[in-house]
């Protein structure tokens, strides 16, 4: 792998203007292949295979096809001005004219339903709901659509009504690129501290942008084809900055050190492709493997943003050991900073102060049963939470409380109960429509005597007979437990009924979507953990020829994502510290997230453990004794892994501030883990088992050891297939020189 890699970079380095204008073509085929797409999807809603709650879904779609299932559509909520009735004279006119208004909006309106005539008046007179459907899906509604929407709402509003509304039909959220242009600012700082020169911070940004690009552009072309959401673009976004700017960064920094160590620009590109260009491969696969690894689940929306996070990661490990090696022929000398040209070496008094990273692997190693102790207590304290996690689908009570869709969801609360805006809904079908009648029969009777039930509508039946629809809305509010034991309460009593008469009885519903997606989640949780860890296993045992290791990694991992997830229902399920990321309410944790943070922290926690561990094996390898490698390791790497894991933080934080619920919390999470787990696992637990296994560290069965390709991540070839300068040249005074 290292002599592969070398050759790679001795190439690019040779050939900087080719390989430049091979990336600036693939940017320009993504780019033009974007400009050609709609870049949305045709698909707002979310498919779940192999649940109840869908399975009920599809049997409306196939048995009530004149709904339109995959229309837009809006739920417009009115309130009549304090002291007076919808029924007076007043109110009723001005619901008629907004209802007209709401008709005329638009050519793609199918219909408008009037709040006096369909009965959906509250109790108290006070509030009413219209439900208004489109011919056209959500994607296909135009500005002006939206816009005539909103005149109809604030024409309503300016004659004393109190009008709010949601549904897929309303104007989606702008969504700005903040987040991205805040982690980009936050990179660049730390990359210009590090580095100590503008060349090299420049570097790793230029290329993070380009492999960005590409891969958000091939999105935004696959998008409408493959009904990608937006969190889809959003995490490859997220990826692409994160791990684009850290693989960059680790072989811009190995090609300085390889600089300080006496080679020539264009040996020392190769060399750092070489070596650090194996840890950016082996790494990267660990972040693809846990991304992919995604599709077990079986939830079409979770494979697709696994599949595009794995697509950014690859084209980012490609752009770091071809373009990076490129770009430093074209400034080979200012990429090590003004100060290794002014200072021949480092003095003696330099060499008695060590760098920071080392004095802490010293720190570690002096007392590491107790350091090890400490940091394993303190995780599993920050984990605690993470007992608590309960599991949701978005809706609007976790918008924004200044949003239409936010009131119109309390309206409907504090007018029709806490159970309205989480109904049921009874699916009945038989081939024969005499069973699905009393099927129908024996169900509804069953419910209505359940006391959490709030009400019971009739049947409503398709044009054959054979199927039958029923809503039935819960006393209580959709997150809580007795609406959760009501929805196993009626698929019991369905069952039951399904025996007696034949006919299939599903339930369905927000309530009992979460249900059946959290039950889903958990049941693929172990085979999702089991495949990833498994196979990250056997990738690490290559890279380090050691069984402990690689263990040790996997149960670092484990602690850091326990403490992250603990850290997630902490702020976003309690509300701890909500006001300080900007949270207006707090709530369950959307399903997809936890799953999805595993597999992503996964891969970074490996990203760490590679090139921190190697750089360790690396010492070990060329004759260090094991304390004295996991110090040289701290040495050279300890600085870059800092750097790596605050840039990470910085991107993934940035996140925080964006409006979506589920890239807020993933944002907030994935920060949270890195610091966790780079800083606590990988840069102190890590040292610690190290030196407590010592040589035992790195022993490998003889028979595994035969059997097993030797990669040479290390780089041990190098030294004898390439010759090394006799005269070293001036060390850079921002890094210690490799021994």
């Amino acid at each position: 792998m290292a002599t592969f890699l070398h050759r790679i970079g001795r190439g690019a380095f040779k050939r900087r203007w080719l390989t430049l204008l091979l990336w600036a073509v693939v940017l320009g085929i993504a780019g033009a292949a974007a400009a050609g797409s709609s870049g949305s999807s045709s698909n707002s809603n979310i498919t779940l295979p192999g649940i109840e709650a869908q399975k009920a879904y599809d049997v409306l779609g196939e048995k009530f096809p004149a709904a339109n299932a995959d229309g837009a559509s809006a739920r417009v909520v009115v309130r009549a001005p304090d002291g007076e009735k919808l029924a007076a004279s007043g109110p009723r006119a001005e619901v008629s004219s907004l209802l007209k208004d709401l008709k005329a909006s638009s050519p793609r309106v199918a219909s408008v339903s009037d709040p006096f005539a369909a009965k959906t008046i509250s109790a108290d007179g006070t509030t009413g709901y219209a439900q208004v459907t489109y011919k056209a899906k959500a994607a296909d509604l135009t500005d002006a659509d939206h816009n005539r929407v909103d005149d109809a709402l604030d024409a309503a509003r300016d004659q004393g009504l109190t009008v709010e509304a949601s549904g897929s039909a309303l104007a989606p959220a702008e969504s700005g690129s903040s987040s991205e242009a805040l982690g980009f600012v936050l990179a660049a700082l730390i990359l210009v501290i590090t580095f100590g020169s503008l060349i090299a911070a420049g570097m790793p940004l230029l290329t993070a942008l380009i492999g960005v690009g590409v891969t958000m552009s091939a999105i935004t072309a696959l998008t409408a084809a493959l009904d990608l959401s937006s969190s889809t673009s959003a995490l490859a976004a997220m990826l692409g900055i994160a791990v684009g700017i850290d693989y960059a960064l680790f072989i811009v920094s190995r090609y300085r050190s390889e600089r300080a160590a006496g080679h020539d620009a264009r040996e020392a590109a190769a060399r750092a492709n070489g070596t650090a260009g194996s840890a950016v491969v082996f790494a990267g696969l660990t972040v693809v493997i846990a991304l992919v690894g995604l599709a077990v689940v079986n939830l079409p929306v979770l494979t697709a943003m696994g599949m595009a996070g794995a697509g950014a990661v690859i084209v980012a490990v490609l752009v770091a050991i071809t373009l990076v090696p490129a770009l430093l022929a074209f400034a080979p000398d200012r990429a090590l900073g003004r100060s290794s040209s002014r200072k021949p070496a480092r003095t003696k008094t330099t060499a008695l102060k060590p760098p920071a990273a080392e004095r802490w692997a010293a720190f570690v190693l002096r007392r590491p049963c107790k350091v090890l102790l400490f940091s394993v207590l303190g995780l599993g304290v920050i984990a605690l939470p993470a007992t608590k996690l309960e599991l949701g689908l978005p809706d609007d009570s976790s918008k924004p409380t200044a949003t239409t869709e936010r009131k119109a969801y309390d309206m409907l609360t504090e007018s029709f109960g806490p159970g309205f805006n989480g109904p049921l809904t009874l699916v009945v079908s038989d081939s024969d429509p005499a069973a699905t009648k009393a099927a129908v029969g024996q169900l509804t009777d069953h419910v209505a005597d359940l006391k959490d039930v709030a009400a019971v509508t009739p049947a409503t039946y398709n044009p054959a007979g054979d199927t039958a629809m029923v809503t039935v809305v819960p006393k209580s509010s959709p997150a809580s437990e007795q609406t959760n034991d009501l929805v196993h309460t009626i698929r019991d009593q369905a069952q039951g009924v399904q025996t007696a008469t034949g006919a299939q009885a599903l339930v369905s519903g927000t309530t009992a979507m979460n249900i059946d997606v959290a039950a889903k989640f958990s049941a693929a949780m172990f085979p999702y953990l089991a495949l990833v860890v498994g196979l990250a296993f056997l990738v690490l045992i290559l890279v380090f020829r050691s069984i402990l290791v690689p263990l040790k990694a996997a149960l670092g991992f484990l602690l850091s994502v326990l403490a992250s997830l603990g850290a997630v229902v902490a702020v976003f399920q309690w509300g701890w510290f909500k006001d300080l990321f900007g949270l207006q309410t707090a709530g369950p944790i959307m399903s997809l997230m936890p799953i999805l943070l595993v597999g992503i922290v996964f891969g970074l926690a490996m990203d760490y453990q590679v090139f921190l561990v190697t750089r360790i094996r690396e010492a070990y390898v060329h004759g260090a004794e094991p304390r004295a490698a996991i110090t040289e390791g701290f040495r050279h790497s300890g600085k870059v892994v800092i750097a790596a894991a605050l840039i990470m933080t910085g991107v993934f934080g940035g996140f925080v501030g964006g409006n979506d619920v589920m890239i807020k919390s993933l944002g907030f999470g994935l920060a949270a883990a890195v610091i966790l787990d780079a800083f606590v696992v990988r840069m102190t637990i890590v040292p610690a088992v190290l030196a407590l296994l010592g040589e035992r560290a790195w022993s490998l069965p003889g028979w595994l050891d035969r059997r097993l390709p030797h990669v040479d991540i290390e780089g041990e070839k190098l030294g004898s297939a390439v010759p090394v300068p006799h005269e070293p040249a001036p060390s850079d005074a921002d890094f210690t020189p490799t021994r």
